[in-house]
């Protein structure tokens, strides 16, 4: 009966050492997943303040949308006339104002350095390509709606309108004396998607933007060359890297 008993306690206590590391690794295999699974929260408190800050940089692609004169074929010599695309440069600041969990009002003022073309294609001559060069300063109003945070990104989309005045134009025709003249204003309507990601001392915030632009920017008076456009607006898409 003492042996047997002896043996019965070797069992019990080896049946608990196993249990116990059963216990063990589970719990250190949780340990483990939760390590994993853990994400820091930057800038935690980042949306408790009113208004941000920050600064941006741009890469707009831009041209003019043509639209021809009912006469087009009768009034102007040239078969073809299209704008290309062209890449531009800008900078400038954020200011982005709090307004509820899901909304904000942000503005983003900007210095952009813009070359436009227009293409005229002949029959029987070579293109010709009328420049402008020129560079604007733009101060957009917008309405941002973003999603709920998830740790430390989130999506967001704004629209809005932006004025804009340009300075400093340079024109390079393409010979002659002929020339093509655009106004120095704009107003268009924008609107956009964008990712903002947290860091530790600072957000980024790459965006796309869509810009249309609601003026004429023809000036018949001063147009001695495209007698068959009637209307030149802009079109403008831009990809942001915003640092707030």
């Amino acid at each position: 009966m003492h042996i047997t008993y002896l043996r019965d306690l070797f069992n019990l206590h080896r049946a608990k050492v196993i249990l116990g590391m059963l216990v063990l690794l589970i719990a250190a295999q949780d340990c483990v997943a939760q390590g994993i699974g853990y994400r820091r929260k930057h800038l935690e408190y980042y949306d408790d303040k009113p208004i941000h800050y920050g600064i941006l940089f741009a890469v707009p692609f831009t041209r003019f949308n043509i639209r021809h004169n009912n006469d087009f074929l009768s009034k102007d010599s040239a078969f073809v006339i299209q704008s290309p695309t062209q890449a531009s440069f800008r900078m400038g600041f954020t200011v982005n104002a709090f307004l509820t969990d899901h909304f904000d009002l942000r503005t983003t003022p900007s210095v952009s350095l813009y070359e436009r073309q227009v293409k005229f294609s002949y029959p029987n001559a070579a293109d010709r390509i009328e420049k402008r060069e020129s560079t604007w300063i733009e101060v957009p109003l917008l309405l941002k709606y973003k999603s709920l945070r998830r740790v430390n990104s989130r999506m967001y989309m704004l629209a809005g309108v932006t004025f804009g005045v340009e300075t400093n134009v340079k024109r390079n025709r393409g010979g002659g004396s002929a020339k093509l003249d655009t106004k120095s204003t704009d107003f268009s309507i924008d609107y956009g998607v964008g990712y903002e990601q947290f860091f530790e001392f600072f957000k980024f915030a790459p965006e796309l933007r869509f810009s249309h632009g609601l003026t004429n920017m023809l000036q018949p008076s001063k147009n001695s060359v495209g007698s068959g456009i009637s209307k030149m607006s802009t079109h403008t898409v831009t990809l942001y890297l915003n640092f707030e």
